[in-house]
């Protein structure tokens, strides 16, 4: 590949290190095939935001600045999940305001932050893939790439590219699956009906495939199906547009629970 070509750090997110990694060999995969350079420091660590959601300013700041000391140096730091993706654009330079050479450095690594499908269509002009999936999908919309950082139509044109996919509407695509990070934690019973809700919806589209970009809704709705005894499987955007959907999907194999 051109040493002109962009480097990208890529941010691997908590989830997928311990969940999935698939998806994180998927986005290389991706970012690849776009013309980018892409390497995943060593150095990285948890955006912070579970720490940010609970009130722990001190922690998420200590978090931050590691964070951008690792990726810094990179052309784009690109991110498989749209809310750490947001922790890192929207509310660094914020959270970071008192100390202001750090604020700067939060401010330049944020406007060069971007979630991984907006990435490849807003800033590489990525307008299709070659990539195929016999059969049908719901596309879940996860609240923190639609309403902080705009993603809505880019992974559904990209989809749409995909040999063999039909790409079913689901009803109330952008109402939460309860998930929310440390949200199901502290809310537990609101969280269910919440996810009950959204897993109702996806079953009536008569998708064989549930889709979204963060891991966390996906992991949230595939134990609710998964326990539900629903034939609905459950994969990352990234694993389809990239062609690698030989692993099994998430939640699959998981023993069944009441739920």
């Amino acid at each position: 590949m051109s040493e002109t070509a962009p480097r990208v750090g890529l941010f691997v997110t908590c989830l997928v290190d311990l969940f999935r990694p698939s998806v994180g060999f998927a986005a290389v995969k991706l970012l690849e095939a776009a013309g980018c350079r892409v390497a995943a420091p060593r150095a990285q660590t948890c955006c912070g935001q579970p720490a940010y959601n609970a009130g722990d300013r001190h922690d998420t700041r200590t978090l931050a600045a590691q964070v951008i000391a690792a990726f810094e140096d990179f052309d784009y730091l690109v991110v498989p999940s749209g809310s750490c993706a947001a922790m890192i654009r929207e509310h660094y330079p914020a959270l970071l305001a008192d100390n202001p050479e750090l604020a700067a450095r939060a401010g330049t690594l944020a406007a060069k932050t971007f979630e991984l499908v907006s990435f490849l269509t807003d800033v590489r002009g990525v307008t299709g893939v070659e990539a195929a999936f016999e059969g049908s999908a719901a596309y879940h919309d996860a609240c923190s790439g639609l309403r902080e950082l705009g993603i809505h139509d880019q992974p559904r044109a990209l989809l749409a590219t995909v040999r063999g996919l039909r790409l079913e509407e689901l009803p109330d695509a952008d109402v939460c699956c309860g998930f929310g990070g440390t949200f199901c934690v502290k809310y537990p019973e609101i969280s269910d009906t919440m996810v009950t809700d959204k897993v109702e919806r996806v079953e009536q589209t008569g998708a064989g495939t549930l889709l979204a970009g963060d891991l966390g809704c996906l992991l949230n709705m595939a134990g609710k199906l998964q326990r539900r005894g629903s034939k609905v499987q459950v994969r990352h955007v990234a694993e389809v547009l990239a062609g690698m959907t030989d692993e099994p999907a998430i939640g699959a194999g998981v023993e069944d629970r009441k739920g």
